[in-house]
Order: structure tokens, then C-alpha cells, then sequence
């Protein structure tokens, strides 16, 4: 018989595992994108030489959130069978990987009001979310979990998962847990040229992929450009694919300009 060992997983892992399982049963419109980004990596470099502190993923973060507000819609709650809740601010929650008795496992991080928040804000909690000691108490960080949210690990799977399935019949529960847009940038590690399609249990989430070289028809010249590849997911039973549409064209047109830049 062959040696073999086990490994165990932080058991901040188990709510990765019910996501997965709850998120699976959403009934999500997928779409897989390529977004010129040259000119706005070009404008990022310039401001970094400025001496501004901010990151291609917080500018990323505060575009879809700019974005997401002029299409609420698309960021909305499902409740009952024909009532959609849509929310002021946009709250994003992100993917932060930590290290959890020696090994590396993704935590959430809401930034809330991401809309309002400045590129250098949003640069600036990231940054202070990637250094913060984490323990197993911690759930989402920086944001103290209570008694209950830290009894999650120990129960059965099956009342997990109908924790999740009953927060998200309670849109207002739900958004001040987790917010309304999720976003993950796990593609961008490593130096695959393609797309990842997330599971999630956001109203809308964005799986952004890796930057690669391409040639790019413009003006009838072929020319070298840096493309960013990003997968989009949006909930089919509260938007139809014309407002999807409308939404990435317009989303589209804010990337490759380099709005807030």
C-alpha cells in the first residue's frame, strides 16, 4: 500500500464550500469579456509616478461600482417572486487570500460605499485588509463577528447552507452581511491567458482573469495592446440580457477610457 497523508483545511473554508453548493442553484446569465485597459494602465503608472498610491484593482473596484450605480438594477435583490430591492450604495466584497495555520485560504472583505470612496480609500483598505493578523474567529475582515456568525464552523452543513439559503429571502439581511457586488481577481495569479467563471451568491459578481499582450485592430492599423480579460456574472431572474447588455457596453466604455483616472 502506497504511503499517503492528510491534510486538513481551515474550517474558514466551509463557508467557501456552502457557497459553492448554494450558488450553483442561481440562475446566472455568464458573459466572458476583453477589455482594452492600455490607456488606463498608461494613465495608473503616471498618477503612481505622481506619487499616488493606488492599484489597478481598486481602480477596477471603483469603476464597476460607478457603473453599477447608473444601472442599480443590476445589483438588486431578488425578494419573493416580483419584487426586486436595489440599495443606495454599492458594497463590494472582495477576496482577500490569507494564511490560516499555514496555508493560504481567500477571506472576504466588504468595502462599503465603494462608489463614494475615493481610488487611494479603496487602495488603502485593501492594503490594510491584506496585513491584518487573522485568526479562525475571523469571518469577514475588518468587521467583528458576533457570537452567532462565529458558531457557523460547528454546525451541521446542511444548517449552513440553510443559513445562506435564508439570507438570501432577506435581501436587507443579506446586503448588510455581504453587499451586492462581489468581486474576484484570483485569474489574475499566475500567467493563464483565458477566463474563470466564479461561483457566487451575489445579485452580480466579476471574475477578473489576466492582462495579456494582443494584437488589436484600431484604425485599421494592428497595433499591440494590453487586454484584460474578466468574466461577469448577473442574476437572470431579476435582469434580462437587453439591460446586461447595456450595462457591459457602458461598463466597457468606462474601462477602456479610464473613468475616475
Amino acid at each position: 500500500m502506497s504511503d499517503f497523508k492528510i491534510n486538513y483545511f481551515p474550517k474558514t473554508r466551509l463557508a467557501t464550500l456552502d457557497i459553492c453548493t448554494v450558488g450553483l442553484q442561481k440562475h446566472y446569465i455568464s458573459a466572458m469579456i476583453e477589455f482594452d485597459v492600455t490607456d488606463s494602465r498608461e494613465k495608473i503608472k503616471q498618477l503612481k509616478r505622481n506619487g499616488n498610491k493606488i492599484s489597478f484593482t481598486a481602480w477596477l473596484i471603483k469603476v464597476i461600482s460607478n457603473t453599477i450605480k447608473e444601472y442599480e438594477t443590476v445589483a438588486g435583490y431578488l425578494q419573493g417572486k416580483r419584487k426586486v430591492i436595489t440599495f443606495t450604495d454599492i458594497n463590494v466584497s472582495i477576496a482577500v487570500e490569507k494564511e490560516v495555520n499555514g496555508q493560504k485560504v481567500p477571506i472576504p472583505l466588504v468595502i462599503e460605499k465603494a462608489n463614494e470612496k475615493s481610488i487611494e480609500s479603496i487602495t488603502k483598505q485593501i492594503n490594510d485588509a491584506t496585513a491584518q493578523q487573522l485568526t479562525e474567529k475571523d469571518i469577514v475582515l475588518q468587521s467583528k463577528s458576533s457570537r452567532m456568525e462565529r458558531l457557523y464552523y460547528a454546525l451541521p452543513g446542511f444548517i449552513r447552507r440553510g443559513f445562506w439559503n435564508y439570507l438570501l429571502k432577506h435581501p436587507k439581511l443579506a446586503y448588510s452581511k455581504m453587499g451586492n457586488v462581489a468581486i474576484t481577481s484570483v485569474g489574475m495569479i499566475g500567467r493563464i491567458n483565458g477566463w474563470f467563471i466564479p461561483i457566487s451568491v451575489h445579485p452580480i459578481c466579476f471574475g477578473i482573469g489576466k492582462i495579456t499582450k494582443k494584437p488589436v485592430v484600431i484604425d485599421d492599423n494592428i497595433e499591440i495592446r494590453e487586454i484584460l480579460n474578466m468574466s461577469v456574472l448577473i442574476d437572470h431572474d431579476v435582469v434580462d440580457g437587453g439591460l446586461m447588455a447595456r450595462f457591459i457596453s457602458k461598463l466597457s466604455d468606462n474601462i477602456e477610457n479610464g473613468k475616475e483616472l
